[in-house]
């Protein structure tokens, strides 16, 4: 999970938070390698992540976990965030990630994910519903992307379709996602067991607006 990052908006916190100079990909790699603490790395600065919370970690375990049970006979891998994604210009650590392609010799980074997940916090819900979605909806191996809330039952579903536009679905309570890979139908129940959420007057979700294209 990492502080919001965008190119064209400053962030109340980017001094402390950034990179103090811009560096290539090459040079983002030695840094990372040497660092005690995770960076993003977007436009040749390095954003660096902050601590989970326990409902995070449970709502993002609780769907890797469907998701590794679905790979374990087949072609497909499953990761939590600790493995990067490298992109061509930015790199960043999903909090779930599934990839069914040949692997990389690389045993830290995935290229050509099929499933990317993001659960949304108040630092994170700009990056993720922006930057990230943009930046992931360009993967051509990239089939679903969720945005899923902590603080109540909701998930935004954004999928590829057949003639290869994405299409919007927001399933708030109840309702399952059928996902093609890994081929399974995850469930509401699922992605929020054992998840305590607070109290609704304590959990509303301000929504940022996404671009057009993805609605």
């Amino acid at each position: 999970m990492a502080y919001p990052v965008r190119h064209d908006e400053p962030r109340d916190d980017e001094d402390e938070r950034r990179s103090p100079r811009l560096m290539t990909m090459e040079e983002y790699w030695v840094f990372e390698h040497g660092s005690p603490i995770r960076h993003e790395f977007v436009a040749g600065e390095a954003f660096a992540m902050v601590g989970e919370s326990k409902r995070h970690s449970r709502v993002a375990g609780n769907i890797l976990a469907r998701c590794l049970e679905a790979s374990r006979e087949g072609p497909c891998r499953a990761f939590m965030s600790g493995i990067k994604l490298r992109l061509r210009d930015r790199v960043y650590y999903p909090d779930v990630m599934v990839a069914c392609g040949p692997e990389l010799d690389d045993e830290y980074c995935e290229e050509a994910p099929c499933l990317l997940v993001e659960v949304l916090s108040r630092s994170t819900r700009r990056t993720d519903q922006r930057e990230k979605l943009a930046a992931y909806t360009t993967i051509p191996s990239l089939g679903t992307y969720l945005l899923v809330e902590q603080r109540r039952r909701l998930v935004d579903h954004y999928r590829r379709d057949a003639a290869g536009h994405w299409q919007r679905d927001t399933l708030v309570d109840e309702g399952a996602i059928a996902l093609s890979c890994p081929a399974i139908t995850l469930t509401l129940d699922e992605i929020y067991e054992g998840v305590t959420l607070p109290p609704p007057d304590e959990a509303l979700r301000v929504r940022e607006e996404v671009p057009a294209q993805y609605r």
